[in-house]
């Protein structure tokens, strides 16, 4: 699977801080061989079907090889399988297990940090024919699905119930992967991440075993918590084939602000004022002037904006409790050298300003100026007072490399507030995201200055991945946060999966 497959990435292996030095490492053997592949190949026709076995190579490309997460050819799979049923990826993994056939896994093909990359070539589990809403529960506030459901067409499915699905990744995102990289989005501040939302899943092991985390109840102390275990596990310890995750009743009477600033410092130093004041706001979210000028540039939004630091803001409740907290936000802001401050409840135009909060990865990517050029990210996350100086520093790098970049992020991220009604003073988190676009022969220099603010969020007890997952890029930087020992037991983990 990815896991066993990732420790020993080929076009990597030069990187001296790689995990595989530590001597823990496991020696794994594949054969990737033209005839033990076709041998392979020929036991799944006889028990999938013709169509489901693909050999065409822009399918092979495109299932480990995207504009954001892009991979040479060498890491592309050998074939692509595309299973119907848990029993269908049950037998694919009998059949490679046996035959000693690595394994990946694709659902929506939005993650990035090389997640998608087939390093030692092999069978791509491609979960497009999974894609069913098995049941809706709505008393019982929970929904049983296939792993390639996407989430916006869940939502669109409860939207008449009076019902929604919060975690809200980018676009085209897919339950499977959204479970395995334990994503979160902008929903993130108020009803937490993804991880607060799954209640069981039933998963495939690398032999091919069948395995249920738990029954649907969202209570229960019976034996280890395994679905907490399989979320954020990218793939290294099973492949989710079905999932009951939890729903909750739609927000009502929502409204959105915008507050731009003439720094960002004044931005985030409102967003850490409306945090510790404990307003219950949905969502709170800061772009800074290169991303909203990558919006304009994109043309993906229909409204022109002014290139500031500007806070993102969304309401929702009774009408005094909206009114209030948006009075609440504007005097916050105001206190801080705020320059404009607007609100709407109009949905036309709720749809526009936060549709162009949700454009921000498509219009950075557009900023390309050669197709050639390199899309670069990293996510990191530290404490909320320490946002401010992070973003600041993370400018001032960016600048003396030479390169034009955005941060933007989930400024007051934190985990669920079912926990704690003071959770956002508690666990708020800074959550932002820096990109950069550069020439492929810059490359090696822009991921030292991406590495740097991974570096930089561990120094101030912060993480290097808030929400993307660590995929093939980010392995040694894991070293760096967690330490050999915690590596080491996540191995002991693993290798109870091999």
């Amino acid at each position: 699977m990815k896991g066993p497959d990732a420790r020993e990435c080929s076009d990597d292996s030069m990187n001296p801080h790689f995990t595989t030095s530590l001597p823990t490492a496991a020696t794994i053997s594949h054969d990737v061989s033209e005839g033990n592949i076709n041998g392979a190949c020929k036991e799944l026709v006889a028990r999938l079907g013709f169509d489901c076995v693909i050999s065409d190579s822009d399918v092979l490309r495109s299932r480990s090889s995207t504009p954001w997460s892009p991979a040479p050819p060498s890491q592309y799979p050998a074939k692509v399988v595309t299973p119907r049923t848990t029993a269908d990826v049950s037998e694919i993994m009998k059949i490679c297990a046996r035959r000693r056939v690595p394994v990946t896994a694709f659902s929506g093909g939005t993650s990035f940090y090389g997640a998608l990359s087939a390093t030692r070539r092999g069978i791509c589990i491609d979960f497009k024919l999974m894609d069913q809403i098995l049941a809706i529960h709505e008393h019982d506030l929970d929904v049983v699905l296939q792993p390639a459901v996407d989430w916006q067409d869940l939502n669109a499915r409860l939207e008449p119930l009076g019902m929604f699905f919060p975690p809200d990744p980018g676009a085209g995102a897919r339950i499977g992967g959204m479970i395995a990289m334990s994503c979160s989005g902008t929903n993130a501040y108020r009803h937490g991440t993804m991880r607060d939302w799954v209640t069981s899943m039933t998963v495939v092991l690398a032999d091919g075993s069948i395995v249920k985390t738990r029954q649907r109840p969202r209570k229960s102390s019976a034996g280890y918590d395994l679905s907490s275990l399989l979320v954020g596990s990218e793939g290294t310890l099973g492949l989710v084939t079905e999932a009951v995750i939890k729903i909750t009743s739609l927000p009502q009477n929502q409204h959105v602000g915008l507050a731009a600033f003439l720094s960002t410092r004044a931005a985030v130093s409102t967003a850490i004022s409306l945090i510790t004041s404990g307003l219950p706001i949905d969502a709170l979210e800061l772009l800074d002037p290169y991303s909203l000028g990558a919006i304009n540039h994109s043309g993906l939004s229909s409204r022109q904006w002014e290139e500031k630091p500007t806070l993102f803001l969304r309401f929702s409740g009774s009408s005094q409790a909206v009114q209030d907290q948006i009075q609440m936000a504007r005097e916050a802001a105001a206190t801080h050298g705020c320059k404009t401050f607007e609100t709407s409840g109009n949905r036309q135009e709720i749809d526009v300003i936060w549709g162009a909060r949700k454009q921000v990865g498509p219009s950075l990517v557009s900023m390309k100026q050669d197709p050639t050029d390199v899309f670069m990210s990293a996510d990191a996350a530290v404490p909320i007072s320490a946002l401010a100086d992070m973003i600041d520093w993370t400018h001032s790098i960016i600048k003396e490399a030479g390169f034009i970049g955005s941060t933007l992020g989930h400024v007051g991220d934190g985990e669920s507030p079912r926990l704690s009604k003071l959770w956002t003073t508690l666990t708020a988190l800074g959550n932002y995201h820096t990109a950069i676009i550069c020439r492929k022969a810059e490359e090696v220099k822009a991921w030292s200055v991406i590495e740097s603010i991974q570096r930089r969020a561990i120094q101030l007890e912060g993480t290097i991945t808030g929400e993307h997952g660590i995929g093939l890029k980010l392995r040694h930087m894991l070293v760096e946060e967690v330490g050999d020992n915690s590596i080491k037991m996540m191995r002991a983990v693993t290798d109870l999966n091999s």
